[in-house]
């Protein structure tokens, strides 16, 4: 796995390229992401290791994925990501999200793979109009919480979801989770 200090130089690099390719000031990002100005700040210097969902409203905001703003080598043709190579986010308790790779647009996609113990859960944000995300359960047992309505999906089970509101992925049971999920993203947001 990389070294935190070299993922976190390389979302800031990456942060800063894009917003400037984009032509974005801190402020119009901070108003488009609802990331706060200071908080920009320090991850454009590397100071500080976001949360997924941070990265995820930032990547939003610019168009890209949170794979895009967590590599931290240019994408050749063929992209190989071995093992020690996948970005891993912990969540309190035994729990953790793997990105094991994305690709930005006209295809905008990310491939996770989720660890939640027993009474553990993730809150996810609103995605831009239009995101979907599938998965499927490995080991465990998952409540999938979408506007207010639980799912439970069971090992081999699988779901499919718009994820353009917030969600809830929880392990309400006693043994650990194991899911693998696909968030797929429009390159444009589609017409109201």
């Amino acid at each position: 796995m990389p070294d935190p200090a070299m993922i976190n130089a390389a979302i800031a690099a990456n942060v800063r390229g894009q917003r400037a390719h984009r032509g974005m000031t801190l402020d119009e990002l901070a108003a488009r992401s609802s990331v706060s100005r200071g908080m920009l700040v320090q991850i454009e210097q590397g100071r500080t290791n976001p949360s997924v969902n941070t990265l995820t409203r930032i990547a939003d905001a610019l168009g890209v994925t949170v794979a895009r703003l967590v590599e931290v080598a240019d994408t050749p043709v063929v992209r190989v990501v071995d093992a020690a190579e996948v970005v891993t986010f912990a969540h309190p308790g035994s729990g953790s999200a793997r990105l094991l790779v994305g690709t930005d647009a006209p295809a905008i996609l990310e491939l996770w793979d989720w660890r939640l113990g027993p009474g553990e859960h993730h809150d996810g944000d609103a995605h831009p109009a239009g995101t979907r995300e599938m998965l499927t359960v490995l080991d465990g047992e998952l409540t999938l919480t979408v506007y207010g309505h639980s799912h439970t999906i069971g090992v081999g089970g699988a779901v499919v979801f718009s994820a353009d509101r917030p969600h809830r992925y929880a392990n309400d049971g006693a043994a650990p989770l194991r899911f693998v999920m696909v968030v797929t993203e429009p390159a444009e947001p589609p017409d109201d």
